[in-house]
């Protein structure tokens, strides 16, 4: 019992604290590669439905990007949309802007697989209709194709209207994301894309299924070809985060059940006789992280028997009975979020984050355990 509690804990700690300094350090044994110019064609790829509200203002930030005009076109993908989105797009006097319309909702993906094979972009920048490019961004994306070895690179997405606890928590956790996408970009490859703003080569796109997460799912067949991903900082984009708590956990789970089928997909990521270091930051980052929940119940209840023995043995001392009060301190912590006058503390709305984050990370491998996948879902806005 006692390897139990120890493994568990090692597992659980090797993506927030073993992880991110291991690969700062290695991180830093790497030169910095040096930075392209290139200025590739591209096509803008937005995944659209009932965007109504966003649509006008992500076309005209799109058009307004400090880009050749002539080497870049939009392209909106809409799932069907039926608020007038469709209206709004058909309406744009400008040739580069077209409307590729699903007339039955099939979800992001399946879009996606019927349309991106007609882009005329040597790069596809996929985007998310609510997401505000800086002017530069496409330029940044763009300028690291002159490495052949390259296949995609990932910008940088900031999150705006930070004035809950929700949206406080997520980006105190994503600002965590970034610094650890630039150690390891610096290292091998980034983990990942982001479906706001990444671009990839367009010969390396591949169909999905429904249930794909492209952002996901590519850069790991990308790595398994040989190629590698890069994590831009300078490419910036700006979304509004999840409105409450609700949104974002509907948002976690969906993550968690469709990554986890995606590197399940993709074995060979994991294989570091084929991708080198980025399999060990596949499973320390991401995979270990997703499986925090069953690591936390099992450190939970192995800490209670320990704790239970050391009551019955003295000469086992109170280590466990110490750990155990420990985590249940923590849940009672998070759980004090249910009463209202407790949610303004930041330290009780960000232990109630963590322990909502990781049953949603529960739900979506229960889900993907039960064969159910996701593959339509309504935007967080």
């Amino acid at each position: 019992m006692i390897w139990i509690f120890w493994i568990s804990a090692f597992a659980f700690a090797t993506p927030f604290l073993f992880y991110p300094v291991g690969v700062f350090l290695l991180s830093r044994l790497r030169r910095k590669p040096a930075i392209g110019s290139a200025t590739p064609s591209a096509t803008l790829v937005v995944s659209a439905f009932n965007e109504a509200g966003c649509i006008r203002d992500k076309i005209a930030n799109a058009l307004a990007l400090d880009y050749p005009s002539h080497l870049f076109d939009v392209m909106v993908i809409s799932d069907a949309s039926d608020d007038g989105t469709d209206e709004i797009v058909e309406g744009w006097n400008d040739p580069r802007v077209k409307l590729c319309r699903m007339e039955r909702r099939s979800g992001k993906s399946a879009g996606l697989t019927r349309f991106c094979p007609r882009a005329s972009g040597d790069i596809l920048v996929f985007t998310d209709a609510n997401s505000i490019f800086q002017p530069d961004a496409l330029t940044k994306l763009a300028r690291h194709f002159d490495d052949f070895d390259l296949g995609y690179s990932v910008g940088r997405q900031s999150y705006t209207n930070i004035d809950s606890s929700s949206s406080d928590s997520e980006n105190i956790y994503w600002s965590i994301e970034l610094m650890m996408k630039a150690w390891e970009s610096r290292l091998s490859s980034v983990v990942g894309a982001d479906g706001a703003i990444y671009a990839l080569r367009s010969e390396l796109f591949e169909p999905l299924s429904a249930e794909d997460i492209n952002d996901f799912l590519l850069p790991l067949k990308v790595v398994v070809r040989g190629y590698r991903g890069v994590f831009d900082p300078e490419a910036v984009c700006f979304e509004d985060a999840a409105p409450d708590f609700a949104g974002e956990f509907r948002r976690k789970r969906r993550i968690v059940n469709r990554s986890m089928r995606a590197v399940l997909k993709v074995p060979g990521a994991m294989n570091p006789f084929r991708v080198g270091w980025f399999a060990v930051q596949l499973i320390a980052h991401k995979v270990l992280r997703w499986l925090c929940p069953l690591f936390l119940v099992t450190m939970l209840i192995s800490s209670a028997v320990l704790s239970f023995q050391e009551v019955n043995d003295r000469s086992l001392g109170w280590t466990y009975s110490v750990l155990l009060l420990l985590q249940l301190l923590g849940y009672a912590i998070a759980c004090l979020h249910i009463f209202p006058p407790f949610r303004r503390i930041r330290l009780v709305y960000i232990a109630y984050y963590f322990l909502m984050v990781n049953i949603a990370s529960a739900r979506g491998l229960a889900m993907l355990a039960g064969g159910r996948a996701i593959g339509v879902w309504k935007p967080e806005r």
